[in-house]
């Protein structure tokens, strides 16, 4: 059983360094698109405390008891990730980067049925706002499935796959020993 555990985590740590260079890509592009001239790491390490209160604001619980946060943009991380492992914070980078291709990628976790979701996408984010801000879930800071599914998601599109190869692969992947999916529909 250690051994699995250690081969799980070198697996996951492997994921999320190959993908580091596509959400770093992301990372910049998101920072750009911020109103003001405060960087994602700044924020993320506590300066200017008065404007993090402003951008971290309503929680919320989903009625499956998952923590919903509002901030005010995908560039601001919710505060349910402190003191969690840097991986889950960069699955959710790796949601907000790849919205799109994650709205058509299901979950095997389960949580189609247990929390409502249609995608892994929800695993991370709940809503996005037309003022740009962002309800955040916390569902996938628990669930090693949302996670995984978001990493390889993000590596086979770092190696050129496109979507509907990507969702193949997920679905072959889980589809033995797995919840069943989300009810994500096949992109074309």
């Amino acid at each position: 059983m250690q051994a699995f555990i250690y081969r799980e985590r070198f697996h996951r740590a492997m994921l999320a360094a190959a993908i580091t260079g596509t959400l770093c890509v992301g990372t910049i592009l998101l920072t750009g698109c911020g109103t003001d001239s405060q960087s994602l790491s700044d924020r993320s390490a506590g300066h200017d405390h008065e404007a993090k209160e402003h951008e971290h604001g309503h929680i919320q619980y989903a009625v499956n008891g998952d923590l919903q946060e509002t901030t005010e943009s995908l560039d601001v991380l919710p505060s349910f990730l402190s003191g969690l492992p840097d991986e889950v914070s960069l699955a959710y980078q790796t949601a907000a980067t790849l919205r799109s291709t994650l709205e058509s990628i299901p979950c095997y976790c389960g949580c189609g049925g247990s929390a409502g979701h249609r995608s892994n996408l929800d695993c991370f984010i709940h809503e996005i706002h037309d003022d740009g801000s962002v309800v955040w879930d916390d569902h996938g800071t628990k669930c090693d499935v949302c996670i995984e599914t978001a990493f390889q998601t993000a590596l086979m599109l770092k190696e050129g796959k496109s979507v509907k190869e990507i969702r193949i692969s997920i679905d072959d992947s889980y589809k033995t020993g797995y919840a069943a999916p989300t009810p994500t529909p096949m992109p074309s």
